[in-house]
């Protein structure tokens, strides 16, 4: 079968990346998806193509697909890519002790007073309770299955797309009780799921740990999004993934 990608003019041809906010928060909060001091505008840069990033604060596993399944700006970005980066997991691993589902629900209660008062309780609890590290926001095993459903979603649509697959990053905060032990156990199952189907891998927790024990980083406050030294930093170590993996296609 023809590779769409390979028969496309090489000014629509391009990186798609898959990602939560960490791929556009910056120090102070988020920023464009095209701003060029992002991490993957970074690795666009580098390979010499334009990216897409489609993303939203707080995306797990089974947020990207249900993105991937209801966003029909996905679905017409396939066809162009020459590689796809999945650069999620981190919320997964991060302790959740409530119910994602009520966080994501506060948003829709009324009246304004009563959200106010929800929002400042849950604010209170999750810090707290997350000092327990569990539960998680999705269990490994959860992630794997989200993992493979995306992998056999866009292998279908392009079984020569190359995809990269991005290890859970770290973090440093206050708001997840500074715990993150589910780091270790979804970072061990997403590499055996990546190396099962041979889907080169780069692992983002080298890169964090080190800057956010570095003031000079300037990471964001909320001791989750990064500072653009770091997102340099997870670029070049992206870019070389990515272009060897479409050398290799």
């Amino acid at each position: 079968m023809t590779d769409p990608a390979l028969d496309a003019p090489a000014g629509e041809r391009c990186v798609l990346v898959l990602s939560d906010s960490l791929a556009y928060y910056g120090p102070v909060g988020g920023l464009p998806a095209d701003d060029p001091r992002i991490w993957p505008s970074l690795v666009g840069a580098d390979v010499g193509l334009p990216v897409r990033l489609f993303g939203r604060i707080g995306w797990t596993s089974r947020d990207v697909w249900w993105a991937l399944t209801q966003d029909p700006n996905i679905w017409a970005t396939v066809p162009h890519a020459d590689v796809v980066v999945l650069a999620f997991g981190g919320m997964d691993t991060l302790p959740s002790p409530l119910p994602t589902a009520l966080r994501e629900q506060i948003r829709y209660v009324r009246p304004n007073r009563l959200r106010q008062l929800v929002r400042n309780a849950y604010s209170w609890v999750q810090p707290r309770g997350s000092r327990l590290g569990w539960p998680l926001a999705l269990p490994p095993k959860v992630t794997v299955e989200y993992l493979d459903k995306i992998r056999e979603a866009l292998t279908q649509l392009r079984p020569e797309l190359p995809i990269v697959v991005c290890l859970p990053p770290t973090h440093r905060s206050p708001y997840y009780g500074y715990v993150h032990t589910g780091r270790i156990p979804t970072t061990a199952a997403i590499a055996r799921w990546a190396e099962r189907h041979g889907l080169p891998c780069v692992d983002f927790y080298p890169v964090t740990r080190d800057a956010f024990d570095d003031p000079a980083a300037e990471m964001n406050p909320d001791g989750i999004h990064w500072g653009f030294s770091c997102h340099r930093r997870i670029a070049d170590a992206v870019a070389p993934v990515v272009e060897k993996s479409r050398a290799n296609r």
